[in-house]
């Protein structure tokens, strides 16, 4: 980024192409923030819905029980503003919860609590198998499945990081990005349109993360 002249930051900041990393106050925020800013970007955690429906592309990470980040999001007056970006077509990219949260129903807990409906499907517990422990945490193989913007940058068998309890199969497998398995098979990523999410930690996964990530940076033109 270029030294802005004095009294000038805000202004810089504003034409400058941002990232906003969504505050909901449960998540590697900082970590995302950083990985996207080591690759070049502009990338700054908030939670004023303007910054966030300003922004040039929007990132939803989260960690943590589902229930608790809907009603977080609910109370900062996110989840209206969530819907507007993805609606609008803004590029958008959802991380570990942040994936989970977009499609309609989550089975964490004790009753089902429903997600941002963007997508059809149930969030499930990953079923506890010998030999396996859940949560799943650990690297695990990527089943790259067709184009996702997501991981042009990869090649050969990318390992990445992942910290879950809860996974994903998308009705639509059209959207299916990348699988892994732990156990059973999950939805490890999934792309449609202008929102792409993962079930892995790109900020926790190295060289392979930062390749997503640019990867996502490369399709938001950033």
């Amino acid at each position: 980024m270029s030294a802005c002249p004095a009294g000038a930051e805000v202004r810089c900041q504003e034409a400058e192409s941002l990232i906003a990393v969504v505050d909901h106050g449960a998540g590697n925020l900082r970590s995302v923030e950083k990985a996207f800013q080591y690759i070049g970007c502009h990338a700054a955690v908030t939670d004023d819905p303007s910054a966030i429906l300003r922004a040039d592309a929007v990132v939803l990470p989260g960690v943590g029980a589902f229930a608790d980040v809907m009603k977080r999001l609910e109370t900062l007056g996110l989840l209206g503003v969530v819907r507007e970006v993805i609606e609008r077509g803004k590029p958008f990219l959802g991380i570990c919860l942040g994936m989970q949260l977009l499609f309609d129903f989550s089975e964490e807990g004790q009753e089902k609590t429903a997600g941002l409906g963007v997508f059809r499907g149930t969030v499930r517990r990953l079923p506890a198998q010998k030999g396996l422990k859940v949560p799943h945490v650990g690297w695990n193989l990527l089943d790259i499945k067709g184009d996702s913007p997501l991981f042009k940058n990869l090649d050969g068998a990318p390992y990445v990081y992942f910290v879950h309890s809860y996974c994903v199969c998308a009705e639509d497998r059209s959207i299916a990005a990348a699988s892994a398995r732990h156990g059973i098979e999950f939805d490890a990523a999934v792309s449609s349109g202008n929102v792409h999410a993962v079930q892995f930690h790109p900020e926790k996964s190295g060289r392979i993360g930062l390749a997503v990530l640019r990867g996502f940076a490369d399709f938001a033109k950033l």
